[in-house]
């Protein structure tokens, strides 16, 4: 065998190789791109659970609860700018929304005893609980694949191929600013 002829074969086995790392790396996107994807839909299927048992919690304590009619307002205010976020990102944003305001009605809730022993009260509040519960391990689901997903599009070589195919970096859920403020609640008659 020729120099050339080595040579030619070298640089076909070099294509070759970069061919197949970068399809390789392509379809790593791809899969990691897509469980992103599956477990957004999962945290959404969880999330639409809560809302939908919101109205149900509030349409059950709301005749006890005149003076705190501005938290159902909240509340409706904040499902609604989830079901009309257009993006991940502004649905992670409504959703700390209705938590916030969620948070602040249960925090309302028991300081009603004469809600608290309604049985459909409780009802209501033991699904939410498991809601939260499941929504939050969505959420730690969700924030692993797209860790994960964050560090393949950021890692060389495959930052390359991201950039040229446009996967971007997804955002993780975290805590509400103000999460960590427990939620003061005023029981003092309005006019007093």
């Amino acid at each position: 065998m020729t120099k050339k002829q080595k040579q030619i074969i070298g640089a076909v086995a070099a294509v070759v190789v970069i061919l197949v790392m970068f399809i390789t790396s392509y379809n790593g996107l791809v899969n990691k791109e897509t469980r992103v994807d599956q477990a957004t839909a999962d945290l959404e299927v969880q999330l639409q659970r809560r809302f939908d048992l919101i109205p149900n919690l509030v349409s059950a304590v709301q005749g006890a609860m005149t003076q705190e009619r501005d938290i159902f307002t909240q509340l409706a205010e904040a499902r609604a700018n989830y079901a009309g976020a257009g993006s991940t990102n502004a649905r992670i944003e409504a959703a700390g929304q209705v938590e916030s305001a969620l948070g602040r009605l249960l925090v309302i809730v028991e300081n009603y005893p004469e809600l608290t022993s309604l049985q459909n009260v409780r009802d209501l509040q033991v699904q939410l609980e498991g809601t939260e519960n499941r929504v939050a391990q969505a959420r730690r689901d969700y924030n692993e694949v797209t860790t994960t997903y964050n560090r393949a599009v950021r890692a060389f070589p495959r930052s390359i191929v991201a950039g040229l195919f446009g996967f971007d970096k997804r955002t993780l859920f975290s805590a509400v600013d103000g999460a960590e403020t427990v939620p003061t609640v005023d029981l003092t008659p309005q006019g007093s």
